[in-house]
Formats: C-alpha cells, structure tokens, sequence
C-alpha cells in the first residue's frame, strides 16, 4: 500500500530530520555544480517533423545558400533625426563601420551592406530592402550558421558591440532577429521573489506561526533548486525552450508550497490530537501525502503527454518542467517531515502577532488558543456549504451559467507566436521592430523563405516569382538566389502584415495551397514556404489540430484514476466535467485579456497579441493535475464522512467545511504565484500567469465551494454508486481514501 510506503517513510524522515537535511544539501550542492560544469543555455527551436516550413529548412540546407541558419538584424538611424544616409557623410561612415564590425564577430557568416548598396547605386530592389525610402532608416541583417552551432555566446557579443558602438558613433543603435529569440535568457527572478514573499504572507496569516510559515517556503526553495539546476543540465544535452525554466519555477513553486502546505496542516491536526511530533509527521505524510503523490504524478504524465503533438522542442519542455514537479513531490514527503522533526512541538503554538493577526481576520473577539479559531473557520464554511446544499438548484444553475459565459471568447481563440512587437518599449527588440516597420513596412519584421527545387525545369523560377510577387499578401520578392550545384532556389518574400497578423497565416496558406502549385503545374519541381513566421504559423496549426486528442486522453486517465480512489462513476464524471468548466473559462479570460485587451494595461500588456500556440496544451496539461490535487483532498473527506456517517448530505457539509480553509489557503498561495509572473515582460510568461492564476482562482472558489457541494448534493447517494461487475474490473491496492488508507474509517466497495 503506498500510505503503508509513506508512513514508513514520513516517520523515518521525522526520527533523524538532520541526516535528511543533509542529503538534501548535498544534492542540490551536487545538481548545482552538474550545472556549472556541464549545463547549457536555454535555446528556442520552433519546428517539427513534417511540416512543409521544415521541408524548406531542408532543401535550403542543401542549397548551401546560408539562408537556413539563424538571423539577427542591427537597425540603425542617426541620432540627428534631421539627417539622411544620403546627405550625410559621416552618418554614411559611422554606417561603414558598424556593418565592418558587426561581420567580425565570431560566427557571423556574412551581413548585407546599405552603406555600399547606396555608394555602388546598386538596383532599387536590394536598395530599398536594406535603406528606408527616406533614407533615414538602415538595416544590416548579419547571417549565422545553423542553431546548432551557435550559443547563447554570440548573443551576448552582439549586443556588446552594439553597447559599445552606442557610444562611439553617431547612430540610434537596435537590434533584433531570431537569435534574439531563440537565446535571450527569460525574465523571472523578481517574479519569484514576489511570488514568494506574497506566499509566506499568506502561510503566516493561515497558520500564525513564522515556523510554519518559513517550512513550505524552505523546501520549495530546496526543490526548486535542485530541479532547475537539473533543467540546466539538460539544456547542456538538448534544447531545452527559454520558457521552460520560467514554467518550471512558477509551477514549482506553486505545486511546492501547495503540496507542503496540505501535509503541513494534516501534521498541525496530528499535533493537536496529542500525537507524537515523529508520529504526527509520519501520519501527515500518509494522509496528505498519498493525494500529493497523486495530483504530482497526474501532473507529471499530463505534461509527458503532449508528445502527442509531436513538436519536439514542447516534448523537451514537458519533460524539464516535469523534472521540477517530481523533485517537489519527493521533497513533499522526504524534506518537509525531517523538516516537521525538526521544528518538533513547537507547530502546535501559536504566535502573538499570529493569535492577533487571526483573530483581526475572524472578525471576532480575541480567541487564545489556535484550534478554537480553527473551529470558528470550519464553523463560518459549515454554515456556506449547508446554505449552498439547501439551495443547489440556483446556485449549481448561476455558478455554470457564469463559467460557461466566461469561456465563451474561447470561440474566437487564435494561436500564433506574439512577435517582438508585442515587448515593452524597454527592449531593443521592439524598438528595433518599431523601426523597420516605420521604413520598410510591417512584413519586414517576418519575411517568408521560399525553397523552390526546380526539377532541371529553369522556367519554373520565373513562374513562381511572378505568382508569388502578384499575390495581394505580399509586398515584394528579393532577387533570387540559386545554388548552382543543386539547383535549388532561395526567394525571400516580404508580406504585407505583420508576422503575428492573422492576415499573414492566411498568406502562407494561400501560397501553399494555391499560388505554388499553380506555378509548378503537374511539374516534378516542388517549393516550399519556410522562415520564423512560417515556421510558427506551422508549430501552431499543428498544436491545434492535437489538442483534441490530447485533451481526450488527459480527460480518460483523469476518470479512470478517479474512479479507482473513489469507487465511483459519477463522482469522476463530475469532476471532469467541472474541470473543464474551470479551464474554459481561463481560457476565455486569457482570449478577453490577451486578444481583445480588456485589462491588458493592469498587468503591462502594451498590444494586442494571440495566444501563443503551446500555451493552451501546457495550460491543460498542468491545470488538470493540479485541480486533481484538490478534488482527492477534499472528496477524500467526504469520503471520510459518509463512510463515517452514511449520510451524504452530512459528508458534503462536514467534509467540504473541513477541508475549505486549506484549499482556500493553498488556492490564495498558487494564485498570488502565478500572478506575480504575469507582470513579467514577455507575453508567454504573461499569459503563463494570468492562465494559471484564473483557473486555479475559479477551481477553488466557483467550482469546489459552489458547484462541488450543489452538484453532490442533487445527485445524493448516486455520488458513490459503483456497478458490480466495474467493481469487480478495478484493481484493488494503493488507492482509496485517507481515511481507508490509515485505519481511520471502514472501508467500502463505493
């Protein structure tokens, strides 16, 4: 039995706290130093197998035209907004020597030159495409190898040129491009910090004690420690995506003070009964800890799910947020009960700012001791939960209605990558954008790589140019470039809109569909549209057209998990159906918040911008494991109850109102987390944060004390009912509830 497991393990942790405290140091002393010696940088990949813009990468690849490697591009205007490239020599000088200096850097295949485009009168073409019409705005668009052999090195001495060039030259220096993309480290720090402070706030305000307040947060740093440090050595292997260690840490954190929280409180209930400290930390563990365990595991097969969509660089992230989640579940029931050892008695007392802080919080007269002014919680969320089961009908009815009007901007979700245009002033890569679009035009910031294989057919080239620069979506063609031992031709397009446009989705779709194989006829030539926008545009649909299936598959392990702990086919059937409910409707916010930009500005949105294509596969993934976590916590004591009692309406009251203060607390900490990273920078994180923060917000307040207690409360005794013969099917063994598990109540067949 795994609560057997844990009460072994939880015991031994609590009898010699200081020997687990001391593997733990050396572990993370160990993951820290793997790190250093053999981690690497987080890097962006995004493309997968099979898409038609990876076809493009690899005929460009054989071309040998450099076209397919990384890019960056150095945007340039005088600081004198009055003068021109034309005009001015030394503007024109200041140009030259950037563009020289730039294409010394390490890496760097080659650069284009404005400056000698405009001292050589070369054609309009290759002119307007490197010098704005007004001749105040230059672009020198430097050429890396493939990502492979580049490090988040060349990045840093990129922009040190430029840092240092700012202040020699006359010029308005920003710089921009994918290898800005794929190797900018992610913002996150001060996130954590706010994370964590607003999280020990509420422990202590939960628990009144700066003991008990300072555990969950000792070990989730411990945790977090170590698993973003084996992340780290993971990226020295693979590429690990740069939103990876963000995700990590916020869901770390999250799911580690919640995890420790749940067993903390179990431990505190032990304590007050008279149990032994070694003891009570040991039951806490084999209670609380099995439905940790269980939501951490969820969480954890969620993620490595989404392999399904068959991205890689999501795979790999899946699995580096995932190390994080199983290194606070093993932290949950081996760290924090040598923690709980350690403190010994003195959890059971409370403070006087606590007792105080309490006691201003209850609205009451001063109580002195901590388990009277528990029981005037339980007391205030008994008498919510009997009113809310003396009335389901119109509270299960308004609590739905109000979900299911929240998920409905979900309708007009769409999926893409915000470009840099969506980043704060604050950064080169949006003025650098600001810029480009200012002189060249909005599609320049996303140009659209065309690899084309003729097939011995030469006219085929002139075919697919004419088509490509007559279509309405594009501005217009580069000259093309033709590798003379494959013949393989490289036209790079720009379009007309931006890349995170909707418009320019179209244009891609348009070009595949229509324009190039009407081009190409019933010719043996074949073209293929590739670059970042397309290769985006690609990741996205493919994401989409998964989700589906992911979901469905999420949504059965979920009920089949359940239907083991609990015995029950309605119950299982409600929550997933309640946890979708609650995950549409963070979706629609973040459709409302992101794409319509009601509110944006509270949390630093500066534009409107999609939701970028992972985002709602990740969001689903982690959000279903941890509403889990609070499903088993709490429907294991109504389980309790009514196995107890044998009334249903009794075992919603008395096991809702007894768990409500800990999932109220819990939900307060994960949402004071996930928001502290919605005012990050980036809109990933954002929309990260916010997602999370909504969800979890909405699953522990509508659904769990609304719509659990009305729903259970019009199905009755229904709630357990279990055929026979599926009885007969489900495997018996380390499932049920707490209560089953620890001897507390008699067991049932549901």
């Amino acid at each position: 039995m795994l609560s057997k497991a844990l009460l072994r393990l939880g015991t031994s942790a609590a009898r010699h706290p200081w020997r687990v405290i001391a593997a733990w140091l050396i572990a993370a002393a160990l993951a820290v130093l793997a790190a250093v010696a053999f981690g690497g940088r987080t890097a962006d990949s995004m493309t997968a197998p099979g898409l038609d813009s990876r076809r493009a990468a690899e005929l460009i690849e054989r071309a040998g035209t450099g076209q397919e490697g990384m890019t960056a591009q150095v945007v340039v205007t005088p600081l004198d907004g009055g003068a021109t490239f034309f005009d001015d020599d030394g503007a024109r000088t200041a140009l030259t020597r950037l563009q020289t200096e730039v294409k010394r850097l390490p890496h760097v295949l080659g650069t284009s030159d404005p400056a000698g485009a405009l001292d050589a009168g070369e054609d309009t073409a290759v002119r307007g495409s490197l010098v704005s019409a007004d001749g105040r705005i230059a672009v020198v668009r430097v050429q890396y190898p493939d990502q492979s052999r580049l490090s988040a090195e060349d990045l840093d001495a990129l922009v040190d040129l430029g840092d240092r060039l700012r202040a020699e030259l006359p010029l308005r220096i920003e710089m921009g491009g994918n290898l800005f993309y794929a190797f900018s480290d992610p913002d996150g720090g001060a996130s954590e910090l706010i994370g964590l402070l607003a999280a020990a706030a509420i422990l202590f305000l939960a628990f009144g004690s700066l003991v008990a307040a300072a555990l969950p947060i000792g070990m989730a740093v411990f945790g977090l420690t170590v698993g973003v440090a084996t992340m780290t050595v993971l990226a020295g292997v693979t590429d690990v995506p740069t939103f990876a260690p963000v995700l990590g840490s916020m869901v770390g954190l999250g799911v580690g003070i919640d995890y420790a929280l749940f067993v903390l409180a179990r431990h505190r209930e032990y304590l007050a009964r008279g149990l032994d400290p070694h003891e009570a930390a040991g039951r806490a563990v084999a209670t609380a800890g099995r439905p940790v365990v269980f939501a951490g595991g969820t969480v954890v097969v969620s993620i490595l799910g989404m392999a399904v969509a068959n991205v890689p660089f999501m795979t790999v992230g899946g699995l580096a947020v995932s190390i994080v989640v199983l290194t606070m579940v093993l932290a949950s029931v081996t760290l924090l009960p040598a923690f709980l050892g350690a403190a010994g008695p003195r959890l059971a007392r409370v403070g006087r700012i606590g007792r105080a802080l309490q006691t201003k919080k209850l609205g009451r007269l001063a109580r002195r001791r901590d388990p009277a002014a528990g029981a005037a919680h339980a007391a205030g969320w008994r008498r919510w939960i009997g009113h809310v089961s003396r009335h389901p009908v119109p509270y299960a009815v308004g609590a739905a209605g109000l979900l299911l009007t929240a998920t409905l901007p979900v309708l007009g979700l769409r999926v893409g990558l915000p470009d840099d245009g969506s980043l704060p002033h604050s950064r080169t890569e949006r003025r650098a954008y600001d810029l480009v679009a200012e002189g060249f035009g909005p599609g320049t910031n996303g140009p659209l790589v065309i690899a084309a294989d003729p097939a011995g057919d030469p006219g085929v080239l002139d075919r697919l140019v004419g088509a490509v620069a007559a279509d309405p979506g594009i501005a217009s063609v580069a000259p093309t470039q033709i590798d003379r031992a494959t013949g393989i031709a490289t036209l790079v397009v720009f379009p007309t809109t931006s890349p995170q446009d909707k418009a320019t989705a179209d244009t891609i779709a348009r070009l595949r569909t229509g324009v190039l194989p009407t081009a190409i006829g019933h010719r043996p030539a074949r073209a293929h549209v590739g670059g970042a926008a397309a290769s985006l545009s690609d990741v996205g649909q493919r994401t989409s057209q998964r989700l589906p299936v992911f979901v469905a598959a999420v949504l059965a392990m979920s009920f089949l998990l359940l239907m083991l702990v609990f015995r029950s086919i309605l119950v299982p059937l409600k929550a997933v159906l309640l946890n979708l409910l609650s995950i549409g409707a963070a979706y629609g916010i973040m459709v409302a918040v992101f794409q319509w930009g009601w509110g944006g500005a509270l949390i630093g949105l500066e534009a409107t911008v999609p939701i970028v294509s992972f985002i709602p596969m990740f969001l689903f993934a982690i959000l279903f494991g941890l509403s889990m976590d609070y499903e088993v916590f709490l429907l294991s004591r109504v389980r309790e109850e009514y196995l107890r009692t044998g009334d249903n309406g009794t075992a919603i009251v008395e096991g809702i109102s007894g768990t409500a203060r800990i999932i109220t607390s819990a939900a307060l900490i994960m949402v004071a987390v996930f928001l502290s990273f919605a005012v990050a920078e980036d809109p990933s994180t954002k929309m990260f944060g916010l997602g999370l923060a909504t969800a979890i917000f909405i699953d522990a307040t509508v659904v769990r004390m609304v719509l659990v207690p009305a729903t259970m409360t019009l199905l009755g005794r229904t709630n357990w009912w279990l055929p026979r013969w599926v009885d007969r099917m489900l495997p018996r063994g380390p499932v049920g509830t707490d209560a089953e598990s620890t001897g507390e109540a008699p067991s049932t067949a549901g």
